[in-house]
Order: C-alpha cells, then structure tokens, then sequence
C-alpha cells in the first residue's frame, strides 16, 4: 500500500513534527484539531521549524513554501475521511483515543491504516475501538519529530503484516529509522529509559553530581 494521504489527528509537539515532516517527504496532510488557536499555534510552530531548516541551508525557500501548501490545518474530523493513514496524538489518555478511534469508524475509508503515537498505551486495547484492529498500528515518534531518527513500529496482537510493512516502508520513506516491537508495557524506548532515569537520581542522591552536570 502507498500512503499518499495522511491525516494527523492532533497538533502539539508530537503532532504537529509528525505533519511537518509526512508533508516535507511530500504526502498530502490534514492536521485536525478542536479549537483555531491550538491549529494557528499548530501551524505557526511548523512554519517557524521549516524557517529554521532554511536558515541552516537543509532547505530552499521553495521546498519550504511547498511543505506548507501540502499541510490543511482543519476543525473537522471528517477530514481524514480520504486519508491512507491516519496518525494519532491527542492526549495520553486511553479513554480519549478509544472514544476518538470509535468516532473515526464512521468516517474513514476501509482500507486505511489506523495507528497511535502513544508511548505507553497498549496497542492492543485502543484497537479494540476499531472495526479493523487488524489495520491498527502503534507509531511511536521521538522529540522533536524532525530531527529524531527512530520511530518505535508496535504491533499489537491483531495487527496484520501488510499493515506492519506499509508502516515500515512509510517511515523509512520519511528517513526515519523504524525498529519494530511487540505490545507489551513501556516497548522500548521507555523501557530502557525509565532506568537510566532512576540511575540519574541515585547518582543526584549519593552526591555523584550536581543536577546540572547530571542533565548537560
């Protein structure tokens, strides 16, 4: 499956770097929030970052210019309608993307590819809001989306192998760097985070090193 059409339901920091760099690798993109401001907000931190890649010659004044003209900034849900992927990053709440996902089954076309950025909710349990669990994947981007490589690729127990490659393939597409995990608490990413996390503060607590050499 080719995904050309993306909708990025949610535009903070996750959401907003994942729409920013879905339209830079040319998809078209429709990022959907509830409320004008948060989108203007949306939109104002994508083109400042597109600004920012300019002034530092990774990118032309046009490519910037066409990244933007790729990006629909809307209000309404029913947007994502033509999408052949749709990304989630709303709140990390299990009862919002459950509710969000059963809204999305009137809406969306068959085959799309449903997927959650969530880094800690099971992909199992939000696909069980769908019609098609099968066609729903975890894609976990890390802060900040543009200039991070890796994208944790989580599939839940449903989740068929056409969908795991098109995700693979889409985010290889995005010169991303994807490493494929299966659900279970944390993935990896904050598997391996969480204890160097405590290490920090052992370290803080034993005298080890000031907070600020232990976060330089």
């Amino acid at each position: 499956m080719t995904i050309k059409t993306v909708a990025v339901i949610g535009g903070g920091t996750m959401g907003n770097g994942i729409a920013h760099v879905s339209a830079q690798k040319g998809c078209e993109v429709y990022l959907i929030e509830m409320t004008q401001a948060v989108l203007d907000r949306a939109l104002g931190t994508i083109d400042k970052n597109l600004a920012r890649q300019v002034s530092k010659g990774g990118l032309s004044e046009e490519e910037k210019a066409s990244t933007l003209g790729r990006i629909h900034g809307t209000l309404k849900l029913e947007d994502a309608g033509t999408a052949d992927l749709i990304v989630e990053a709303i709140v990390e709440s299990e009862a919002a993307k459950k509710d969000l996902f059963t809204k999305l089954n009137s809406i969306v076309k068959l085959e799309v590819i449903l997927s959650s950025n969530t880094s800690t909710i099971s992909i199992t349990q939000i696909a069980a809001a769908t019609k098609n669990p099968g066609r729903f994947i975890g894609m976990h981007f890390m802060n900040p989306v543009p200039m991070m490589q890796l994208v944790e690729v989580i599939r839940g127990l449903a989740t068929d192998d056409d969908t795991h490659k098109a995700v693979v393939d889409f985010s290889i597409a995005l010169g991303k760097t994807p490493i494929t995990v299966n659900d279970f608490p944390g993935f990896v990413s904050n598997r391996i985070l969480m204890p160097m996390i405590n290490e920090a503060v052992y370290c803080l607590m034993e005298g080890v090193g000031e907070a600020d050499a232990l976060t330089a």
